[in-house]
């Protein structure tokens, strides 16, 4: 397992199938919506879709691209993505505010919206994007697709036969998110979904719609909004040099205009100071380093950059790289050592800690990492990323039973996040638990959307647990949970 990013399992064999799946549920789904054309009591924008219809069309997209990507797990990648896109939404024109997440492992620029508040983003957006204010530009133009609801409008203003192409083109966002040139079946695929995109990505009215809803919502949410139009600038010049334009590129064109009127924009909001994220900056010294290929010559580069700093600001941002640069060379001890500082100037932020946890634990030191989370545990016991750092040094010292109860806890408080389902999964399996081990595979097939698959092996563990005499009432949850499941199938295929 790579030190610091965490791979979801991919059970599907490759990008294609999974976009097939969805393709096909899609179509099923969207047609049902086409001969049903009643409006919804309070929807304004959409006589044919409503929003809970776009909240089911979302959940199906999201699992193919848990079926078919391959995501990032890192707890503070994750943590960082949704609090920003929740800060953003909490001063958008959302109607639905049930939002879910992805961060897919590519080095190749992308975002994307689906209906029904799925936000997601390659980690190339964090390579490319060098402030925050950069990043919530994007973020809350995608959040303004869906607040707008650019999807559920282009449907009423389509004909009905185009409506499964429609559903293919949502699903080849998946491939086109995923796939980088050369990838066999996904290029193809990719390919395919580009012949379509005159036809019927985002309007170039809908682009400028999100562009000038998202702005005035980065304004409100208390971002910079001059951060659109200098990543435009940035990626126009990428697109200008570059052999192959971006993906995002290719289904968010900027033109010199888009560029103008971003920034004429600026100029209406009021005078405000804002303030660089340093939390930002943490993550992405996360991804650059991740994705360096000579980790020594990282490591020299971080190490000039932090003895040319010349604020405040700068030297902790070019001190954390330099720290996380380092535990990517395994050079744990200096990784330590580099990172000390900034732990004595702020030890209770929780990226310092859970890095320092995380290199002690990668450093064969798990007992020091649990004892040194011990306390922030106590503060913070349901954080998302200490809960993980936690977990995975009692994993580490072969405490597996606690380590599995720790986990199974924390699945309870984050049911839809499909990597903690696979993380307990195996540690219930390394701590003997066979029964738990299917309940939790369950779980994680559910949010893949592998009914089938979910519900064998709650049969598997119904089995276990009616052999194993273990009782009436656990017998009587499983049986449930099974039925529930074929409930849940049945509402999600339509």
């Amino acid at each position: 397992m790579h030190p610091m990013f965490h791979f979801g399992t991919v059970r599907v064999p490759s990008v294609a199938r999974g976009i097939v799946v969805s393709s096909l549920l899609l179509a099923t789904n969207l047609s049902v919506l086409a001969q049903d054309s009643l409006p919804t009591l309070g929807d304004r924008i959409s006589g044919t879709v409503s929003l809970e219809q776009e909240y089911s069309i979302g959940q199906q997209f999201l699992a193919s691209i848990r079926r078919g990507a391959p995501t990032i797990s890192d707890p503070l990648l994750n943590a960082y993505l949704e609090n920003v896109t929740y800060k953003l939404a909490s001063r958008s024109q959302l109607q639905d505010h049930r939002l879910s997440f992805v961060i897919i492992d590519s080095e190749e620029l992308n975002a994307f919206a689906a209906p029904g508040g799925i936000i997601g983003v390659n980690t190339g957006l964090f390579l490319n994007a060098h402030t925050e204010a950069e990043f919530a530009s994007v973020m809350a133009h995608e959040i303004s697709h869906v607040s707008q609801r650019h999807f559920a409008r282009g449907i009423d203003e389509a004909q009905a036969g185009r409506i499964p192409q429609m559903a293919a083109l949502l699903a080849s966002v998946a491939v086109m998110a995923t796939s980088d040139s050369g990838h066999g079946a996904a290029a193809v695929a990719a390919v395919q979904g580009r012949a379509l995109e005159n036809q019927l990505r985002f309007s170039r009215s809908n682009e400028a719609e999100a562009d000038r809803v998202g702005q005035d919502t980065m304004f409100n949410a208390g971002f910079d909004p001059e951060g659109m139009s200098s990543l435009f600038e940035r990626l126009i010049t990428i697109n200008r040099f570059g052999r192959r334009p971006p993906e995002f590129l290719l289904s968010h064109p900027i033109t010199e205009s888009r560029i103008a009127d971003a920034r004429s924009r600026e100029f209406r909001y009021p005078d405000r100071s804002y303030e660089d994220s340093l939390e930002y900056q943490i993550v992405r010294a996360r991804v650059v380093a991740h994705y360096a290929e000579d980790k020594q010559a990282l490591v020299a580069e971080m190490r000039r950059a932090l003895n040319n700093s010349n604020d405040s600001f700068t030297r902790d941002a070019m001190r954390y790289a330099l720290s996380v640069a380092q535990w990517e060379a395994e050079n744990y001890a200096g990784a330590s050592a580099t990172l000390a500082p900034l732990l004595a100037k702020d030890p209770n932020r929780i990226s310092y800690v859970v890095t320092q946890a995380e290199i002690l634990t990668k450093q064969n030191e798990p007992g020091q990492a649990r004892e040194y989370l011990t306390r922030h545990m106590q503060i913070n016991p349901d954080n998302h990323a200490l809960t993980i750092a936690y977990a995975e040094a009692l994993i580490a010292a072969r405490n597996y039973t606690e380590a599995a109860d720790l986990l199974k806890r924390h699945a309870t408080i984050r049911p839809d996040d499909h990597h903690t389902w696979a993380l307990l999964s195996e540690t219930q399996g390394q701590a003997g638990n066979i029964s738990e081990v299917h309940q939790a595979r369950a779980e994680y097939f559910r949010l893949l959307g592998d009914f089938s698959s979910a519900r064998q092996q709650l049969q598997f563990a119904l089995r276990i647990e009616v052999d194993n005499g273990s009782g009436a009432a656990v017998e009587a949850r499983l049986r449930e949970r099974i039925n529930a499941l074929e409930d849940q199938q049945r509402e999600f295929q339509g």
